[in-house]
């Protein structure tokens, strides 16, 4: 992309931030796309009439928005992470508001109940049999890292075949916040990870028949009612350690996302 008529875009005001919006305007417009390489520092500055550290500032921005990747001695190249646009936003609300474990995952269940709706109109009979295998392979729990990855698949998937991207985006983070809390909660236990994932598996099965019926009220229902027995069992993973308060839950999910969700590295993926 060209930039031409230097100095143009911005008035009077903090030009860090006109600039910081303009060019996020031009990212999720389409204007700049993903892959493209930003114009070069000078060049920026000589566009918007400013200084070097002006532009260094609004490019840091775009980079912790995950709007752009920046490397030194490559540029800066647009790549509009939406994951992480969308676990750093939500971190920030469950953060901000001091919500529970059970706040958030409650929110989820409703997600995937509108996921499975709308799955039933929209999802063709190869996706509703994706899914059923992703679910028989969640059968087995032999280790945790393979029943987080199977659980994983099985529900990227089911928000995946409702054609809805911001459900997707919103679903996958979430659940990746779910599994790997559980997964700390459990202290890596094998055992705990039979009784919350193993015990549900037909359930997650009544799911995928539901969706292959196309009855959408039952769908949204089996949902429902999975995601309350999953926040039930998970609440009861933290074996020797009594009832948890709200307040005590809350700090614990909110260290979790501190832990995983941050500004400089991918949200949540890592594992630990």
């Amino acid at each position: 992309m060209t930039f031409e008529n230097a100095g143009s875009r911005v008035t009077r005001g903090r030009v860090a931030d006109q600039i910081l919006e303009d060019l996020r305007a031009q990212i999720l417009t389409g204007e700049l796309t993903p892959g493209e390489k930003l114009p070069a520092e000078r060049e920026l500055a000589l566009h918007y009439g400013v200084s070097g550290p002006t532009i260094r500032e609004a490019i840091r921005v775009l980079s912790a928005m995950g709007l752009v990747d920046t490397r030194t001695g490559t540029g800066s190249v647009v790549t509009a992470q939406v994951d992480k646009m969308v676990a750093i936003s939500i971190a920030s609300i469950v953060q901000f508001e001091r919500m529970t474990p059970r706040d958030v995952f409650g929110v989820l269940g409703a997600l995937y109940s509108h996921a499975a709706e709308l799955a039933v109109e929209n999802a063709t009979e190869s996706e509703i049999a994706s899914l059923r295998s992703a679910a028989e392979q969640t059968s087995t729990v032999e280790s945790v890292e393979q029943i987080s990855a199977d659980l994983m698949r099985y529900f990227q998937i089911l928000a995946e075949i409702s054609h809805n991207p911001l459900l997707v985006a919103i679903c996958r983070f979430i659940t990746e916040v779910q599994i790997g809390l559980a997964t700390e909660m459990s202290g890596r236990d094998v055992t705990g990870w039979r009784e919350v994932a193993g015990g549900l598996r037909d359930m997650r099965m009544d799911i995928v028949d539901a969706l292959a019926s196309r009855d959408a009220a039952r769908a949204g229902e089996t949902v429902r009612t999975y995601h309350k027995s999953v926040i039930d069992r998970i609440q009861r993973m933290r074996r020797g350690q009594g009832k948890v308060s709200d307040a005590g839950s809350a700090q614990l999910l909110s260290s979790w996302l501190e832990n995983h969700v941050t500004l400089s590295n991918p949200p949540v993926r890592k594992r630990q």
